[in-house]
Order: structure tokens, then sequence, then C-alpha cells
């Protein structure tokens, strides 16, 4: 079964500038690559990824687009990846622009025999990362499966890797439970399942947690009716209100 993993690097200051410079040209592929698409549309015309791919490469033989090849090739062919599968889902003309402003930079490493991953103390560990070499970690807990690929990504001031792996646990073909129950969750009443039991503390008897019948209420009973609060809590919360209530605005 997949499942994520997420970290908090600590790039050097020659790293995070290169990871900035990464990140500003996976957007302007991704820019490029949507404007090149809407274009063919307006022509009445369709353009693939592989035919993406191949013009991408040219590119970079371009003087003029030299900057292109300080990116690792497998990084910036899953910007046009993810801008085919996003075209294929939601149509060319409601995918957006990646803003400088907006946009948070953030790019992939889909190759897991790239990303040898290491832990050298008990709360730390390094990747190694193509074009950044090995990268620290804060391993704030254990991998547990076999990375299958990595996202780095900033969030404020620091930058994060994301490892996407199998944790070789085996997906459950049929649910362990063979029947199904809707569950409506309420204020009067914590919880009703569809098949008509109650969830309360109201409801439950004295052998049980619920009840198939909802109990006849009098004020009486809805006077002293606690709900899940003890009864310091009920009392606290009765001279809160009445602080509340004797309060002036402002």
């Amino acid at each position: 079964m997949l499942a994520g993993r997420k970290y908090r690097l600590e790039f050097d200051f020659g790293q995070r500038a290169f990871a900035e410079r990464l990140g500003g040209i996976c957007r302007a592929v991704w820019n490029t690559g949507l404007e090149q698409r809407r274009d063919y549309r307006r022509r009445g015309e369709w353009i693939n990824y592989a035919e993406q791919c191949g013009q991408l490469a040219e590119a970079k033989k371009d003087p003029y687009c030299d900057w292109l090849a300080d990116a690792p090739a497998q990084v910036i062919q899953q910007s046009l990846k993810d801008l085919d599968e996003a075209c294929r889902k939601h149509g060319t003309w409601k995918v957006h622009w990646k803003s400088k402003a907006k946009w948070r930079p953030s790019f992939r490493f889909p190759t897991a025999g790239h990303l040898p991953v290491e832990r050298i103390a008990r709360k730390w560990g390094r990747v190694f990362l193509p074009k950044f070499g090995w990268a620290r970690f804060r391993m704030s807990r254990p991998l547990g499966g076999t990375v299958k690929s990595a996202t780095v990504s900033r969030d404020g001031r620091h930058w994060f890797i994301s490892f996407l792996l199998d944790d070789g646990i085996a997906e459950r073909e049929k649910h362990a439970c063979s029947e199904w129950a809707g569950v409506d969750r309420g204020v009067v009443t914590a919880a009703v399942t569809s098949d008509g039991e109650f969830f309360d503390r109201r409801h439950a008897g004295t052998g049980a947690v619920s009840s198939r019948q909802l109990p006849r209420e009098t004020k009486q009973d809805r006077k002293d009716d606690l709900g899940y609060l003890s009864p310091g809590e009920a009392n606290r919360c009765l001279r809160l209100q009445r602080q509340l209530a004797r309060t002036k605005k402002g």
C-alpha cells in the first residue's frame, strides 16, 4: 500500500538558492507548455506529452534556453507530465497558470533509484538529490517502506521533502465488516445509525452504550441532563454563562 512521509529539509545556502532556481525553471516549463497547448487548441489541434518532451530536448540545445540544462531532466519532464495529466482531467482552458507571487516552489523526483536515503543519527537522515548532492532532513518518524518518489517544496521559510513509499502492507480486497451502516452525527443525540441505533449518554442502558429506542424526555430530564460534561465542568460552564450575561459590550 502506498503511503506518504513528510520531513523538513536542512538545505545549506547553495542548495536553497538552487532549489529556488529549479522551482522557477519548473514554473516556466509549466506556463510555456500550457500556453503551447492553448495555442494548439485555438487552431483546433492537439499536442501531447511525448511531443512536448521532444521539443524540450531540442530547446536545451538553443543558446537562449541553456538555462534549462541546469535542471535535472527527470524533474522538468515530470512537470510536463503533471501538466498533461491536469489538461486531460480538467481541460486545457481550466488549468491555471503558476504565478510567481502566489505559487509555492515545488518539484518532483520520480525515479526511486536516484534517491538513496540514509539515517545518520537518531533524529537525522540524509537523501541524495540529483544536482543537489546529499541533503540532510530531520527524521521525525521512520520511513517504514521503500521509496518510490520524492517531492521537494517550500512552505514559508523552510523546505520540505515528501516521500511516496510502499509500506509493504497488502490492501484489503474486501472490507472486514460485511455489513454497512450510515451514521448521522447530531447535537441532541451524539450519533444515530441507519438501522435506528442511538449512541448517546442519555440513551445508553444499564448494560450497553446504545439503545434502539429514543427515550421519552421531560422538562426535568432536559434540565438535569449534562450531556458529556462532568458535574464540575457543568458548574464552571454555568458560572461563565452568568459572567457573560453581566458583561457589557466593549
